[in-house]
């Protein structure tokens, strides 16, 4: 296939603001959606994590053009490995775990909530770069408000690595720290 997307991808750098320039050309030309997804998940091709990167900030600004490309989405998610793949996709499922139980315009069902959080924990578990994990804490955070048994055991894995990570993992893992305590306490005493 030698579309326009496919060449704008080929040529993308990592760059923000070439980034943003095809995102918002998908954002504009929503048909070229279903073949970016499936661009992203060409996961042992260069030009997957460039769509993913692309992904990204499609999904930041237009989230509805995912929710109709869960079931695919899905499927594929707990096969992403390439690190310049992962930060993006731990960051959607932020997006996509945010507008579930922030802004209340995403309805996930259980399996997708499941998935979320496998891939979460792996992602803690399997030393990924700081922005991965700083993400899925993030996405595990709000899992655990519904599911019980994520916040004691997110809480034990970041006791578990905190004194070995860089600064910023050490930051992140604090501030999730005292996210779960003051919502156990909150939760204690209603």
């Amino acid at each position: 296939m030698n579309s326009e997307l496919l060449k704008k991808l080929t040529n993308l750098t990592a760059h923000r603001k070439p980034r943003l320039e095809v995102s918002d050309f998908v954002i504009l030309n929503p048909e070229m959606f279903p073949e970016l997804l499936n661009y992203c998940f060409k996961i042992d091709d260069d030009i997957s994590f460039k769509a993913a990167w692309t992904l990204e900030f499609v999904c930041e600004n237009k989230i509805e053009l995912l929710i109709k490309h869960f079931d695919l989405f899905f499927k594929h998610l707990p096969n992403i490995y390439k690190d310049q793949a992962l930060r993006p996709f731990s960051k959607i499922c932020l997006f996509i775990i945010e507008n579930h139980y922030k802004k209340k315009k995403i309805q996930l069902n259980s399996k997708q909530k499941e998935i979320i959080t496998e891939c979460c924990f792996d992602w803690l578990i399997s030393n990924q770069k700081v922005a991965t994990e700083a993400y899925a804490m993030s996405s595990l955070f709000y899992l655990g408000t519904e599911i019980d048994w994520i916040h004691p055991d997110l809480k034990q894995i970041i006791l578990q690595n905190i004194n070995s990570k860089s600064a910023a993992y050490k930051a992140r893992g604090r501030i999730t720290i005292e996210k779960i305590d003051k919502f156990q306490l909150k939760k204690r005493n209603s």
